[in-house]
């Protein structure tokens, strides 16, 4: 007889984000489909050419010895250096914030819920509802309480504007340590502007609670308002503003380098800083190769990373927007959130079946036995359900997320693919 697993094991499902996949490869014909694998964020582009140079010398120039030490827990200074550059490019006087590296941007969402809620924790974080899946997850494994404002998609995929009366209404009742904020937003692909992000500072620095902003994305957005970030924050914007940012920073976008698993903890608060630091000697370091990899990106001008940011909106938005379009033609009633930032948007079927469509059956369905076969071959896809990234699992019951990561030739047979597993959904 075996030891018993803990609840919180026994209670444990895979995230929205990898289940489709997780059950695709259950499948006894995986190998006669091609799978076009839109759930999750893995970009298949090439990283920055600094980086494949970098990945390049591996074995020749860097770790030739063979051996591959600890670095010091708060990152390498390249690595640090890096983050720092980039964010920099922005235009902003980085002489003041910190930096330390961590094992992808999701290990800096942990930290930062320790560091601003602490484990087992009275004090919540809030969210804007939808919100990216791993927040709420880690929220559930630290045991973390997620209080948060909710996001309603219109039938033309637009967004209200943010309630920012209910959002302070909603931090007054329940005490938040901090609100999370992702500018370029991951699920929706809705963008808050500089001057949304202003307003979010200071009913934060109004109740002295933590303005955490996941930047992951901060380059890829859509239209004519430029970049925001809270770095871009000034004390003349919002005073008392200083001390009270965190910032969530990743490899694994914007650079296309999902699989080396490096990311960033920043703030403009030392103690903060400081005590991240400690909370991470713990973990002893992040991925050594993967910080001389991304350490590359220390040493680009600003100009040159801003042209990079530019081709990567190129690249999305000639992806994006008619992906978005031919869905609508092809499945007629079908909502899709308007992408204007990140790489993803929201597919809803709700004025089509919302009585008798499950996104998350669906989206089982057509990971374990659903296919369509075009031009002689067979196809499916995995999306994401959208409960998942909702703090009530269930909302979003007729939505999925779907992601711009696939190669651009797949991409463009989605609609085709999505409608033909549809109908042989209901069929069956």
């Amino acid at each position: 007889m075996a030891p018993n697993l803990s609840s919180h094991f026994e209670n444990r499902l895979p995230s929205a984000i990898r289940e489709a996949q997780i059950i695709f490869t259950q499948r006894e014909d995986k190998n006669e489909i091609q799978v076009v694998n839109l759930a999750i964020g893995n970009v298949s582009l090439p990283m920055h050419p600094a980086m494949q140079n970098r990945l390049n010398e591996m074995g020749e120039i860097r770790f030739k010895d063979g051996v591959v030490k600890y670095t010091p827990s708060v990152g390498t200074d390249e690595a640090r250096e890096a983050f720092l550059n980039i964010i920099g490019s922005e235009g902003v006087d980085t002489s003041h914030l910190y930096c330390m590296i961590t094992d992808g941007g999701s290990q800096a969402m942990e930290l930062m819920m320790l560091g601003v809620c602490g484990p087992s924790s009275e004090k919540p974080l809030m969210l804007l509802d939808p919100a990216y899946t791993n927040y709420i997850e880690f929220g559930k494994r630290l045991s973390i309480p997620i209080v948060t404002a909710n996001r309603e998609i219109s039938d033309d995929g637009t967004f209200e504007p943010l309630a920012l009366d209910e959002i302070e209404k909603i931090i007054t009742e329940n005490a938040p340590g901090g609100l999370l904020v992702i500018p370029t937003d991951n699920p929706t692909g809705q963008f808050l502007n500089q001057r949304q992000l202003i307003d979010l500072a200071k009913i934060c620095v109004n109740h002295n609670i933590w303005i955490v902003s996941d930047e992951a994305y901060r380059q890829l957005y859509y239209g004519e308002d430029g970049s925001s970030s809270i770095w871009k924050i000034t004390e003349e914007d919002v005073p008392g503003i200083t001390r009270s940012r965190i910032s969530i920073e990743s490899s694994s976008k914007v650079w296309n380098a999902c699989g080396l698993r490096i990311g960033g903890l920043v703030t403009d608060n030392l103690d903060f800083h400081t005590k991240a630091v400690s909370e991470y000697t713990a973990n002893l370091c992040a991925n050594a190769i993967g910080q001389e990899i991304f350490g590359s990106l220390a040493h680009e001008s600003h100009h040159d990373l801003n042209a990079w940011y530019q081709h990567q909106r190129n690249y999305y938005s000639g992806l994006i927007m008619p992906l978005r379009e031919n869905l609508m033609k092809e499945i007629p009633g079908l909502i899709v959130s308007n992408p204007e930032a990140a790489i993803y948007f929201v597919i809803d079927f709700r004025n089509i079946c919302a009585d008798t469509f499950d996104s998350r059956d669906f989206v089982k369905y057509c990971a374990s036995k659903g296919k369509v076969r075009i031009d002689d071959q067979e196809f499916t896809l995995l999306l994401a359900p959208m409960n998942g990234f909702y703090s009530d699992p269930k909302r979003g019951k007729t939505q999925m997320r779907v992601a711009m990561v696939a190669p651009k030739e797949l991409i463009e047979k989605t609609p085709l693919i999505l409608s033909g597993l549809y109908t042989t959904y209901l069929i069956e």
